[in-house]
């Protein structure tokens, strides 16, 4: 997360209209306005890696996958994201043009300046998600892919990806080599 551009409060409508004019991306917060920076190559190449893998896998349903450019509604939270990558099932998300509200897998991958944010309050904005069934942190240096899955009881659930597994993304039915997530990242 960046620096609030203003003091002044938005509403999430205002967010969405000033939004629209800008050259660069901006996160929602609360009635705060935070500029996006830009992603490294690596960061860029794990999140196609996954939403073209999410896409293929998903061909003929009802799920859809989406990247970087869309942006996500949390209205518990007051909040408007542009997640790395998402999936959503929900027909309603499928009509609208400006964001989604209802994903069912979310991924983020990250970044020095951004990993404290994605574990933490991006995360407890997003547990405020209905339906959202599994939240994905890719961890890039050290070649590790966190999987929190929501179970029955409402609790989330830690599965965790290293070495030569395969990562499951079980709100998709998804199981894929940790080797295919890392594609055509050079090991640093």
């Amino acid at each position: 997360m960046g620096i609030p551009q203003t003091a002044a409060k938005f509403s999430f409508e205002d967010y969405l209209a000033w939004e629209g004019g800008q050259v660069e991306k901006h996160e929602f917060v609360r009635g705060e306005i935070f500029a996006m920076v830009g992603a490294r190559r690596a960061h860029v190449t794990v999140c196609l890696n996954l939403a073209s893998a999410f896409k293929n896998h998903l061909r003929g349903t009802p799920c859809r996958t989406y990247m970087a450019d869309m942006k996500l509604r949390v209205e518990e939270a007051d909040s408007g994201f542009y997640p790395d990558v998402m999936v959503t099932c929900d027909r309603n998300d499928h009509a609208a043009d400006l964001y989604l509200s209802h994903p069912t897998l979310l991924v983020e991958v990250l970044s020095d300046s951004t990993a404290a944010y994605d574990r933490g309050d991006k995360f407890a904005d997003y547990r405020k998600l209905e339906s959202l069934r599994e939240y994905v942190i890719v961890d890039i240096d050290a070649r590790r892919v966190e999987c929190f899955r929501r179970n029955p009881e409402n609790h989330w659930v830690l599965y965790d990806f290293t070495g030569e597994e395969k990562c499951e993304f079980a709100s998709i039915g998804l199981a894929m080599p940790l080797a295919l997530v890392f594609e055509d990242v050079a090991a640093e």
